[in-house]
């Protein structure tokens, strides 16, 4: 008895054609925007990286960004910490977070007496309307927080 093996040939370019189809497939899977991750509790803990246990008193900062975000892809952010910036007084670190991006984190600048200002102005993206969080540590290991909500009507991380 012997059996009778049927072999099917397939040219090189169909061999490609279906690979590439595959890597394509898969490619395209991790194109697709996740959900948001971060919120309040996010932002804590991205805080407590930043500053530990400190408590974070209001006052002091100012956050200037628009009331509504036509387009999430670029919003003007603006922060000011009121401080006389004397070597004995002055704003070490300010750091940004969103409460509403897959990552809190979004900007820590440093300082020192010789800044002048604690004033810092840039740009971000933001995929959904959210609260924005600014946080300034202070020489004497003071801690002030500003929020301010922002509402975004087309996100700019593919939302």
């Amino acid at each position: 008895m012997s059996e009778k093996i049927i072999t099917h040939k397939i040219r090189r370019r169909d061999l490609l054609a279906m690979a590439g189809t595959g890597v394509v497939a898969v490619a395209g899977i991790s194109l697709f925007a996740g959900e948001a991750k971060a919120d309040m509790a996010g932002v804590n803990k991205a805080m407590m990286k930043s500053i530990g246990d400190k408590k974070a008193k209001s006052g002091r900062v100012t956050l200037e960004l628009p009331q509504i975000a036509e387009n999430g892809n670029t919003v003007p952010v603006t922060v000011e910490v009121e401080s006389p910036m004397t070597d004995k007084d002055y704003v070490k670190a300010l750091h940004i977070y969103a409460e509403g991006n897959p990552s809190p984190d979004v900007a820590s600048f440093r300082f020192t007496p010789e800044s002048g200002k604690a004033r810092v102005s840039t740009r971000m993206r933001m995929i959904k309307s959210q609260n924005i969080v600014a946080v300034a540590e202070m020489s004497d290991g003071s801690v002030y927080m500003g929020k301010k909500a922002i509402k975004v009507t087309i996100g700019g991380c593919g939302g």
